[in-house]
Parts: C-alpha cells; sequence; structure tokens
C-alpha cells in the first residue's frame, strides 16, 4: 500500500489519513491518537506483522521500559473501536509476544467518490431531521408509582 494515500477502505470503515478520521458507513468515529496511531501502522504495513516493538518506537519514541501496558491498552481500544476480537479477528491479528498484523483486505478508495458519499450522507441526516447534537435522544423511563408496605406486628 502506498505511503501517500489519502483514505484506505477495509470492511465498512474508511480511514482519511490526512484528516486523521475513521468513519463507518460514512458516520464518523472518535479515535484517540495512539489507537490511531497504531491501525495507520498497521494499514500501511497491511498484511505483514508490525512488532510490539517497532509500534514502541513510534508511540513511545523516548520511552524505554513500561510501554507493554500502554501498548495493550491502545490496540483494546483500537479492537473495541473496529468491534474486532482478539479470539476470533476480523481486522487486527495478534502474533503473541511478536506484534499483530492487520488481515483484512486494504483498498485505496478515490477521493471524488467519498465526498460525494459523504455528502448523500449529509442529506439524509438533514431528511430525517437528526439533531446535531452528538448525544443521543433522551428516554424518559416510566415513573415508578409509590406503594406502601406493611411490617408485620
Amino acid at each position: 500500500m502506498p505511503k501517500a494515500a489519502p483514505v484506505v477502505r477495509f470492511g465498512a470503515f474508511e480511514l482519511n489519513i490526512q484528516s486523521r478520521e475513521l468513519r463507518k458507513q460514512g458516520m464518523r468515529i472518535r479515535i484517540e491518537a495512539k489507537p490511531f496511531q497504531i491501525l495507520e501502522l498497521l494499514l500501511e504495513y497491511a498484511g505483514e506483522v508490525v512488532t510490539r516493538q517497532r509500534l514502541c518506537e513510534k508511540l513511545w519514541p523516548d520511552t524505554y521500559v513500561g510501554f507493554e501496558h500502554s501498548l495493550n491498552t491502545a490496540v483494546n481500544k483500537l479492537r473495541s473501536i473496529l468491534c474486532d476480537f482478539a479470539q476470533s479477528p476480523r481486522f487486527v491479528e495478534t502474533l503473541p509476544r511478536l506484534g499483530y498484523r492487520f488481515i483484512a483486505p486494504v483498498q485505496l478508495a478515490e477521493p471524488a467518490a467519498i465526498a460525494l458519499r459523504e455528502e448523500k450522507t449529509r442529506e439524509e441526516i438533514k431528511g430525517k431531521r437528526v439533531p446535531h447534537s452528538s448525544r443521543p435522544p433522551r428516554v424518559q423511563a416510566p415513573r415508578l408509582q409509590a406503594r406502601s408496605f406493611q411490617t408485620a406486628p
């Protein structure tokens, strides 16, 4: 995969490397810096093993010890975002004590097609009159009726 690819598609996801945005079916997904950097490196070397040491050098260049827990946490966050599981991976395969490999098919997306898809998504959202808030709508729980209990004498 060429390094200069601005948008990479895998499964239902698209990653725009320049704008540092991850989208699933056109909807933007929040992703923290470390999981993004891991995903970026795994996609750059899709199909190849990226060692834990290599990931450490990229993510924590000035750290010499103690990165294991932080790396595991960042990989778990990435898996959570991708709805991926270590036991049955669709995207990120773990190679115990060695590293990780991106195993899903990866393709470059055409910028014009992406812009068209994003515009279509915006129009669909406008048509549904979805509020611009990122919060889900509040649902009121039914009110509980107060009951009186008698205690035995």
